[in-house]
């Protein structure tokens, strides 16, 4: 007999205006920084926060508008405000959500642990990540 296994955490999270948002359940797979010029652009920041979860695990309310910044590579926004709200690749098992757009950011599997094209961040820009997770 094998103990009862616990729901996945759910979380949710949207636009600015409240016109889209989401809920994703289940694990962190990945939470890193990204400072490519796509990423940067798209957020007006020197970098985006990412946190991806398992693709059939993301619910929509509301329709986001989609923008093919790759061509392998789609990203979705409020049409309404034009917040950045997630980005996924076309063949890609996961989903990574903007950090920011998350309802609650607090927990610790939040926190990045990597730091994608980080020699394109701005030279003043300094970034402390925690350690990698060790697979257990």
């Amino acid at each position: 007999m094998t103990a009862p296994t616990a729901s996945p955490e759910t979380r949710t999270g949207g636009c600015l205006c409240g016109a889209v948002s989401y809920t994703v359940a289940g694990p962190v797979r990945d939470s890193y920084l990204c400072s490519c010029t796509h990423c940067s652009r798209v957020a007006g920041a020197p970098t985006v926060w990412w946190v991806a979860f398992d693709r059939a695990a993301l619910s929509w309310s509301g329709e986001p508008a989609w923008f093919a910044s790759w061509p392998t590579l789609r990203r979705a926004f409020c049409s309404a405000c034009g917040s950045s709200l997630a980005s996924v690749a076309d063949d890609g098992a996961t989903v990574s959500v903007t950090g920011s757009s998350l309802d609650d950011r607090t927990g610790s599997d939040l926190a990045p642990y990597g730091h994608s094209f980080r020699d394109q961040a701005p030279a003043w820009m300094s970034v402390a990540l925690v350690p990698e997770p060790q697979l257990r």
